[in-house]
């Protein structure tokens, strides 16, 4: 009699088996497209045996633990590696942003308008008492100043554009920590209940990926399962239940930083002084876009400056030397702030000539009407070395090669990065993702299993009635 009650215990925990399996089989099924699952499975183990005699009489299965297949190596190099690809992508888009402002191909750019400026002196060198030719040189001349002004404008959009992403991506950094924090604690309470926190790891696993895409991070568990992270050098952004944020805000010029453009701050504690981070992001999409703010754009910035101070300062100097059609001494046909800081910004055409454009010089000496040989200087200017051994045109085209380089450049490790990232995702897939036809295969499994220990029930049953109805 007790071994048929036995066996009818081996059943029902042989149910129990199989439906803990079809549940889990399930819960992969619901979760084939979430982001970050890994498929689970059902650790079953041998029951312990009892003993008859010289005999130990099995005593069926029970189910050990619930675990998840994951590969912690795999899972590592998709944080690196996603970390590295946000990185290619931010600065990819940043510079064909900047690609964009140099583009001549679409809309007239700076190149056109600064041969024109040249060409309309060479017109005025023809006829030096027209003043058609002075009205040409005066349009030409303001129009080269605005467009100095339209490029340094687009670039310094650039970097405002950078600094409402960092914005962005500093919110989203911080609640991504506060859950992470949140799952620490989650995760600590079901292993201190003796389970495994398969779905807590998971999306924990997950967070940490998309924090890697945005800032360069460490990370470890510690033996309580708490995650602690720390952005940067020194950031510490989790420990254990706790989460600390991040902040931007506009702050004042310093080398390799323009004027107002954001730092990122550390807040140790909710009372203290936010630290300074900046320097520290040096990864992910905010270590990109800082550094194309702070570098590529100053850098292109810079040039822009240094171009419209040497053709402010080279036009200057040859206008003021010759007389104008009222045989006066000429003027500086710019505006002259004396700074390479802001020179394109800044660049504008004297109010003076603005308003008379006979002041506008083409002679060498007064009451020579014909004179144009202070015309032909200034048109001659376009193409002498006046830009460490480069004249207007070749700096300038150097300028825009330059661009086109570090944003194909850019693109090209945007495309390889993203290979090596799908690549993995593959790899992780085929281990930890979920393929329905094995999970079919899985739950017939577990059916058959279920009809089999049901059959072992009714058996047992109907050896009980066997056994009762002897007594009849």
């Amino acid at each position: 009699m007790s071994k048929i009650n036995s066996m009818m215990d081996i059943g029902r925990r042989s149910m129990q088996n199989s439906s803990t399996g079809l549940q889990t089989v399930g819960h992969n099924i619901a979760n084939k497209n979430t982001e970050g699952y890994s498929r689970q499975r059902v650790d079953f183990q041998t029951n312990e045996p009892v003993g008859f005699g010289k005999h130990r009489i099995g005593m069926g299965a029970r189910p050990g633990a619930v675990n998840r297949i994951s590969n912690p190596y795999l899972e590592r190099q998709l944080e690196k590696e996603g970390g590295e690809l946000g990185y290619s992508e931010a600065k990819a888009e940043a510079m064909s942003k900047i690609e964009q402002v140099y583009n001549e191909q679409v809309n007239k750019g700076l190149n056109k308008y600064m041969g024109e400026f040249f060409n309309s002196f060479r017109e005025l060198s023809n006829n030096p008492e027209s003043l058609a030719s002075r009205t040409l040189v005066k349009e030409s001349a303001d129009f080269l100043a605005k467009d100095f002004k339209r490029v340094d404008d687009q670039l310094q959009d650039v970097q405002k554009d950078v600094d409402y992403q960092l914005a962005a991506h500093v919110e989203e950094v911080n609640n991504i920590t506060a859950e992470i924090a949140d799952l620490n604690e989650k995760v600590q309470v079901v292993t201190l209940q003796g389970g495994a926190a398969n779905d807590e790891r998971d999306r924990r696993d997950l967070l940490v990926k998309k924090l890697s895409s945005l800032v360069n991070i460490r990370y470890a568990e510690n033996n309580e399962g708490h995650l602690n992270v720390t952005a940067g050098d020194s950031a510490v952004l989790v420990s254990g239940y706790s989460h600390r944020k991040l902040s931007v805000g506009s702050s004042s010029g310093r080398e390799g930083k323009r004027e107002g453009n954001f730092d990122v701050y550390y807040h140790p504690t909710e009372s203290s002084k936010p630290v300074t981070v900046t320097s520290q992001m040096r990864g992910g999409r905010m270590g990109a876009l800082i550094e194309v703010r702070d570098q590529v754009v100053n850098e292109f910035r810079n040039k822009v400056d240094t171009m419209a101070y040497s053709i402010t300062k080279s036009i200057n100097r040859a206008h003021s030397m010759g007389y104008d059609r009222n045989n006066v001494k000429g003027k500086n046909l710019f505006e002259d702030n004396g700074r390479v800081e802001n020179a394109a910004q800044n660049m504008m055409v004297n109010k003076e000539i603005m308003r008379d454009v006979s002041k506008i010089v083409a002679a060498a000496e007064p009451n020579a009407p014909a004179d144009n040989r202070v015309a032909n200087v200034l048109s001659s200017l376009q193409y002498q070395k006046t830009m460490d051994d480069f004249d207007f045109d070749e700096f300038y085209n150097s300028m825009v090669g330059q661009v086109g380089i570090m944003t194909a450049k850019a693109m090209n490790a945007e495309n390889s990065q993203s290979d090596i990232v799908k690549q993995l995702n593959n790899l992780r897939e085929s281990v930890s993702g979920v393929s329905l036809d094995e999970e079919t295969t899985k739950m017939i499994e577990f059916q058959k299993a279920f009809d089999a220990s049901a059959r072992l029930i009714t058996t047992a049953d109907e050896m009980m009635d066997t056994v009762l109805s002897l007594k009849r």
